[in-house]
């Protein structure tokens, strides 16, 4: 990356920034909506479990993330870990595939914000509330990075209190405590009045990848590293405390749903929010629920278009798209990247309209490998950068931020993820994600061979250049 480009991002974002950009990244349709389905299929017991299990595979992964991410803070993140410490064409592959989960991912919450908002207005067709929705996003993206960070926050901070309240509530009602409450105090005893494991040991593994899915947008503050004021020291506060709370609102909200929702009544067709709330007689509880996803739908738009963005920008950045999405406004920001990544989602946007059962069923699948195979890269790269450090001379002790327990804290982080991606082989509804997945990621590593070919030759016009002064 040259010095001038470095320069031009503004460093303004801080831990509190960082902590509601993940946050906003991870709380949406995931907790809110599929929840319930997680439950369903593998009961209360079976859901606490894969959500304890990802969640400490992602605290695994965030380790090694945030070694990375102070020592080498840059928009480009796991893309530019890729390329650096496992080699270039995983680095383009990477970049890939997660601007595709959000590219995709902008398309299902825009659609979202228009079809919850029907329910307050039926008479206004869908489509407008999904453009308003468009232009809110993509002009908070447009300017400063700090009018983005400080809508973010805002935005996730509704999420969050609202999550707060509903764990509140939910613990006082498994006693009993909630006036007006018609049943007597269920206890524990919902979590396994249908046996422990009702359906087996297997569902825990087949939703490994939803739960996944659910926890994905952790790494944005990797993303956001190359944009924060000093990242020595809000990075690894703003990891530990994200993980710490994410663990506590998924873990804390499936054990309350589990515990005041039999398994038949929670499904993925209501929110079991919803359902828990109504039960508990608390009045407006569908349409309050409805205005809180619907601030996490823009929320995760929000961030998604950022990084998704970002990582366009990190392609261009390394020679393998074109010159002019590596350039950043005055206020530093990619607005070339912007424009063609929100050109993606409305792409996708119109293939669930017009091709839902062929070209958007295979972006959601690839979308949904994508950010496991992310993960493992990520794991892949600390694995590699630790070992190079350390062979090259380097003491740890000088690490601003240095991941525990080395290098068993990489060595986990990538079977956890191998795991993940094994387990939705069981799973017929879910094993098209793997076929589609492992088919694009092959195509970009085909497709690489090409862009490949021109970094090199970048390189070695420059090298022939230098050599000639």
């Amino acid at each position: 990356m040259s010095d001038n480009t470095i320069s031009s991002f503004k460093r303004t974002m801080h831990s509190r920034h960082l902590v509601m950009l993940s946050l906003g990244g991870v709380i949406g349709n995931g907790l809110f909506l599929s929840s319930g389905d997680t439950i369903h299929q593998a009961g209360p017991v079976g859901a606490i479990i894969a959500y304890l299990i990802v969640a400490f595979g992602v605290y695994m992964i965030m380790m090694c993330l945030g070694e990375l991410a102070v020592h080498m803070p840059e928009s480009g993140a796991f893309s530019r870990y890729a390329t650096e410490y496992i080699n270039p064409a995983t680095g383009y592959v990477v970049g890939w595939l997660y601007w595709l989960t959000w590219a995709v991912a902008l398309a299902s919450e825009f659609t979202g914000i228009g079809l919850l908002m029907g329910k307050w207005f039926p008479a206004v067709p869908v489509w407008y509330w999904c453009a308003a929705s468009i232009v809110l996003v993509f002009v908070l993206n447009m300017f400063a990075v700090r009018i983005f960070a400080e809508a973010e926050f805002w935005l996730s901070l509704i999420k969050v209190l609202t999550i707060v309240v509903f764990l509140v509530l939910g613990g006082v009602a498994v006693f009993g405590m909630v006036p007006g409450q018609n049943e007597s105090a269920p206890m524990l005893h919902n979590l396994v009045a249908n046996g422990v494991f009702p359906h087996g040991i297997l569902p825990i593994f087949m939703i490994m990848l939803t739960v996944s899915y659910a926890f994905s947008g952790t790494e944005l503050i990797g993303v956001a590293a190359g944009e924060t004021v000093d990242p020595d020291k809000n990075l690894p506060v703003a990891i530990k405390t994200t993980l710490w709370r994410l663990i506590i609102f998924f873990v804390g909200t499936i054990i309350i749903i589990g515990a005041l929702l039999p398994s038949d009544l929670a499904s993925a067709k209501q929110s079991p929010f919803v359902i828990v709330l109504e039960r508990m007689g608390i009045p407006y509880a569908d349409d309050i629920i409805n205005l809180v996803i619907i601030t996490a739908l823009l929320s995760a738009a929000n961030s998604g278009l950022y990084a998704a963005s970002r990582m366009l920008w990190t392609l261009a950045d390394q020679k393998t798209l074109p010159s002019f999405l590596g350039r950043l406004s005055s206020n530093g920001v990619p607005r070339n990247a912007l424009i063609l990544t929100m050109l993606g989602g409305l792409l996708s946007l119109l293939s669930s309209y017009y091709a839902a059962d062929s070209l958007y069923l295979f972006l959601v699948s690839v979308s949904g490998f994508a950010v496991v195979v992310v993960w493992l890269v990520i794991g892949w790269s600390h694995f590699n950068f630790r070992r190079r450090f350390q062979a090259g001379g380097g003491n740890i002790a000088d690490l601003a931020y240095r991941a525990p327990f080395f290098p068993w804290v990489s060595i986990i982080s990538i079977v956890f993820c191998v795991a993940c991606i094994a387990g939705i082989a069981f799973d017929p509804q879910q094993r098209i994600a793997l076929y589609c997945g492992l088919g694009f990621t092959v195509l970009c590593y085909l497709a690489y061979l090409l862009t490949g070919r021109n970094q090199v030759g970048v390189e070695i016009n420059s090298a022939l250049s230098e050599a000639e002064s």
